[in-house]
């Protein structure tokens, strides 16, 4: 084997501290930068969102390998982000109104059967986005929905009325159909 393609490989052509530093800067970035976009960049609810985090992936990239393309920069640079995440993920299990603040709360977009157009319009969802949404979840309309939470990780949620209009519907026909066997009961008796 050749020591340049061994050199090549796992000889980063930066220091190691910078191969820290660059991932650990880009990481703090993200984090902010999704925060100020809201929760709507994470719930990845149409093509042009999901086109924006695919390309902020690869507009990054250079930032964190700069000109470094060995396996042991790359793998340095992998792992300060995973220990990132790691230390992060702890120290806001551990401090939660940093927590709240970083992460943002929960809005209510449908509050008993009611669409809160305030809400929808602070976060950009279109009512077809929150119907797509919704399909998704098993519900035939927004009619169907008592509330829709968009949580601050981006999910929505959505909860059906108590008991939904199909349910209704059934148990009438079903106390119609116990009225009628009632009645012809009584006329078979008589």
């Amino acid at each position: 084997m050749d020591a340049k393609l061994w050199s090549d490989l796992f000889h980063p052509d930066i220091s190691i501290l910078e191969k820290i530093l660059r991932p650990t800067i880009v990481y703090l970035f993200l984090i902010i930068g999704l925060r100020l976009a809201g929760k709507r960049e994470l719930a990845q609810l149409n093509t042009g969102d999901l086109i924006v985090l695919l390309t902020l992936s690869n507009t990054v990239q250079n930032a964190i390998i700069g000109n470094d393309n060995s396996v042991m920069g790359g793998l340095i640079g992998a792992t300060t982000l995973l220990l990132l995440n790691y230390l992060w993920t702890r120290f806001l299990f551990k401090h939660e109104k940093l927590d709240r603040l970083v992460e943002g709360d929960s809005d209510l977009l449908i509050e008993n059967g009611k669409l809160n157009q305030d809400r929808l319009n602070k976060e950009l969802i279109t009512l077809s986005e929150l119907q797509q949404a919704a399909h998704k979840q098993g519900f035939g309309s927004l009619e169907e929905v008592d509330r829709a939470v968009l949580e601050p990780g981006g999910t929505l949620c959505f909860f059906g009325k108590s008991p939904s209009a199909e349910t209704e519907r059934h148990n009438e026909l079903l106390k119609r159909l116990d009225q009628l066997s009632q009645e012809l009961a009584k006329l078979r008796a008589t």
